[in-house]
């Protein structure tokens, strides 16, 4: 019998989390695998759960809840034996929509990895933490900024509003970048590195970018007014960004990202001010999907 660890945040999507559990393991029952149901009170006693369970050697660690669970879980499983399986409940659900597991359905997430089998995926690696979607670092970091000091509204509206807030204010930033060994100085108004396609709830900023491909995709959009900028930003849902002149896409093994006072997100996580490397890792976890 296979079997599997199901970790969630409890609180993620607003509860959605520990609906989507109930909903998945009577799937996984119904199918013979056995299950061990664990939750954390915070991201520092989950991300304990989750290595205490990968070095246990279950058949999968399943995460249920945003891109910010899934990120936890990565750190505990990347370089291991040990696949990870995602139930996306989160707000974002970007490294899910990226691997096309469905989105808010405990079961029928369950059910792609019941019938599914583990593949291998690069993973970008800072340091020591990873990321498997991308690595936020301009105009849009500078607005998660803000919205982490926002105590209101709630939810995908605070970064709504952070965002609007931003456009009024945001002027170029001047990067310096290294690109495999070459030096690139650039005023842009944000550089992304994507491991994956997508961040910000299906924002298709690094489009094109593949999961197991060995390679990262550094995206710059170069200066533009702040009417271009809000008229541009909704055509990052469909990727025809990419048709845009201040546009520019670079395709790298490692890449270091360096600008004064911006603070680098990835998985929506906080990593840190820059400068900041990046390297991917080709096949650094197993996902079950």
């Amino acid at each position: 019998m296979p079997r599997a660890v199901v970790l969630t945040n409890p609180t993620s999507g607003k509860g959605r989390g520990a609906r989507l559990r109930d909903e998945a393991l009577p799937r996984f029952h119904g199918a013979g695998w056995r299950t061990t149901a664990l939750y954390g009170r915070d991201a520092e006693e989950s991300l304990d759960l989750a290595r205490a369970a990968v070095a246990d050697e279950p058949d999968v660690l399943v995460v249920c809840g945003g891109d910010g669970m899934v990120n936890l879980g990565l750190q505990a499983t990347a370089g291991t034996e040990v696949p990870i399986g995602i139930l996306p409940g989160g707000t974002g659900n970007d490294i899910a929509r990226s691997l096309d597991i469905p989105l808010r359905d405990g079961a029928a997430a369950a059910a792609r990895i019941i019938h599914g089998s583990p593949r291998p995926i690069d993973l970008a690696r800072v340091g020591d933490r990873w990321f498997g979607g991308v690595l936020a670092a301009g105009f849009d970091s500078v607005a998660n900024e803000r919205a982490n000091r926002m105590r209101w509204p709630k939810g995908q509206m605070r970064y709504n509003l952070a965002t609007l807030a931003e456009l009024r204010v945001f002027e170029p930033l001047h990067y310096v970048l290294d690109l495999d060994g070459e030096e690139r100085r650039v005023d842009a108004m944000l550089v992304a590195v994507g491991n994956g396609p997508s961040y910000g709830g299906g924002l298709r900023i690094t489009h094109g970018a593949v999961l197991d491909d060995g390679l990262l995709d550094v995206v710059l959009i170069k200066p533009m007014g702040r009417v271009e900028l809000a008229r541009t930003f909704p055509r990052l849902f469909n990727g025809t960004h990419v048709n845009h002149p201040q546009y520019e896409r670079h395709r790298v093994r490692r890449v270091t990202v360096a600008s004064a006072g911006i603070v680098g997100y990835a998985d929506g996580e906080r990593f840190g001010p820059l400068p900041l490397t990046v390297e991917c890792v080709p096949g650094a976890v197993k996902v079950w999907a």
